[in-house]
């Protein structure tokens, strides 16, 4: 029967430390908190996130008005066209899915812009959501097309 017993590790439960029961005891007076001050005090519970020491605390001191243009901003995945040089041949269609497929865009749903960094001379159908005028002038003067797809706007009335 005494197989069955279990019992916890050496040292695995401590008596809880008794504060405040004499000096003799190592923790008396005090109770070890310290003489005086904001953490010795009752009841105390300590200072606030955001708490300063009594100074004017960040979020107080700065002006929380105006706008952001934070939840409507939009983040596009840049194509240069030196890259469309190396991996597309003459003829081919530039969209998400084939810069997705040939690993030039990581997600399939990014808004995509091409910018004219470097030289083209393969003609390219290029249909994007955003393409740079000197990128549309090299596609154009290769004998590709360009068509910019609608970006969705919020319009407030």
């Amino acid at each position: 029967m005494s197989d069955f017993l279990l019992h916890a590790p050496e040292g695995a439960n401590k008596k809880p430390k008794r504060v405040g029961r004499g000096s003799s005891s190592g923790l008396g007076t005090t109770a070890g908190k310290g003489n005086k001050g904001q953490q010795s005090r009752s009841g105390k519970s300590g200072p606030y996130v955001g708490f300063e020491g009594g100074q004017m605390p960040l979020y107080r001191r700065i002006a929380h008005r105006g706008f952001s243009n934070y939840p409507f901003k939009k983040e596009y995945a840049v194509v240069n066209l030196d890259l469309l040089e190396q991996r597309y041949s003459a003829g081919e269609t530039v969209d998400a899915a084939s810069l997705k497929a040939k690993g030039l865009v990581k997600a399939s749903g990014a808004l995509i812009k091409i910018l004219g960094n470097g030289d083209l001379t393969k003609s390219l159908t290029v249909n994007v959501d955003k393409v740079s005028a000197s990128a549309k002038a090299k596609i154009e003067k290769a004998g590709g097309s360009v068509k910019e797809a609608e970006v969705k706007t919020t319009e407030s009335k």
